[in-house]
């Protein structure tokens, strides 16, 4: 029995410390990278979202607030805070819509950690948070924003967004040395991705050690497509936690079989109903909003993963 024990521990201890070593630089880039935007280039993303919501209307505004939604290095619980401060000053709703989905969806941090997945992968997760931001602006425009005028001051029961418990959010880059204020955004990075992070990895080894590579082959992969892309739509809901924590799991899968269209559908809906991310989103959108903006993310993953399925 002792012998089993540690044969399996050795064979665990192998797949992780291979996983660890093949993906560790890019979480480790990550880090780095979406601090140095945190810390240097955060206040003029903001700054520049406010300008163009401000300034810039119709279809191109929506573009420019999906692209610096992704180019934004908050999280969920900044995001929205920051939404409502935009929504304050006039910003519509729209515009919003497609700052807060593309946000929720991707980060430069997490851009740098999807590089593991390859370049292919990398191109679509970006691609389709940058549209899907898009799209949820277009559709907020067009069933909220011709009942009811869109900005905060003409508050309705046609808005779409309720601000009203949200204030600005914290700061907590405030050191006056820059140094040590960027210190601080690494650890702080850090404390919030790394155990998920190694996590990520030890779910992963355990997958490849105990999970037959033809189960998940015949779950995710070609043979079952259409099955398999609601699986990977579903299953990101309860299983998404950290971004970094799940790219192991992704390649792993890939690996395994797991088809591009669905490592894509998992992607979106992950970080789109991840745990800690609904509580906050319920609050901003209402029970209605929020019920509908769940069926938006599935069926919008559920089309990407179609359409990547054709195309890769």
């Amino acid at each position: 029995m002792l012998e089993v024990i540690q044969r399996e521990a050795i064979y665990l201890w192998y797949y992780f410390d291979l996983q660890f070593r093949q993906i560790f630089s890019y979480w480790l880039a990550g880090i780095l990278i979406g601090s140095c935007i945190s810390v240097f280039a955060k206040n003029w993303i903001h700054t520049a979202a406010e300008w163009v919501g401000q300034r810039v209307p119709g279809f191109v505004g929506l573009i420019f607030a999906s692209a610096l939604g992704i180019a934004s290095p908050l999280c969920m619980y900044g995001t929205i805070p920051i939404c409502a401060a935009f929504s304050r000053k006039g910003i519509k709703d729209d515009f919003l819509a497609a700052f807060m989905m593309s946000s929720i969806l991707l980060n430069p941090q997490l851009i740098i950690y999807s590089t593991a997945l390859g370049g292919a992968l990398l191109a679509v997760r970006i691609l389709s948070s940058f549209f899907c931001g898009i799209v949820a602006g277009l559709l907020v425009r067009l069933f909220y924003c011709r009942k009811a005028p869109c900005h905060a001051e003409h508050v309705s029961t046609s808005a779409y967004f309720d601000f009203s418990s949200f204030d600005e959010p914290a700061n907590h880059d405030t050191d006056p040395n820059i140094f040590l204020r960027l210190l601080k955004n690494i650890w702080r990075n850090v404390k919030a991705t790394g155990l998920w992070f190694l996590l990520g990895i030890a779910l992963s080894a355990l997958f490849q050690r105990y999970v037959p590579a033809e189960s998940m082959a015949k779950l995710f992969g070609k043979e079952h497509e259409g099955f398999g892309l609601l699986m990977a739509a579903t299953i990101g809901v309860p299983l998404y936690v950290c971004g970094g924590g799940t790219i192991p799991l992704i390649i792993q899968w890939l690996a395994d079989g797991m088809t591009a269209g669905s490592a894509a559908a998992f992607m979106i809906t992950g970080p789109a109903t991840k745990i800690t991310n609904l509580g906050a989103l319920k609050i901003a959108l209402g029970e209605k909003n929020f019920a509908l903006y769940f069926v938006f993310v599935i069926i919008f993953s559920l089309l990407t993963g179609i359409i990547v399925n054709l195309i890769v």
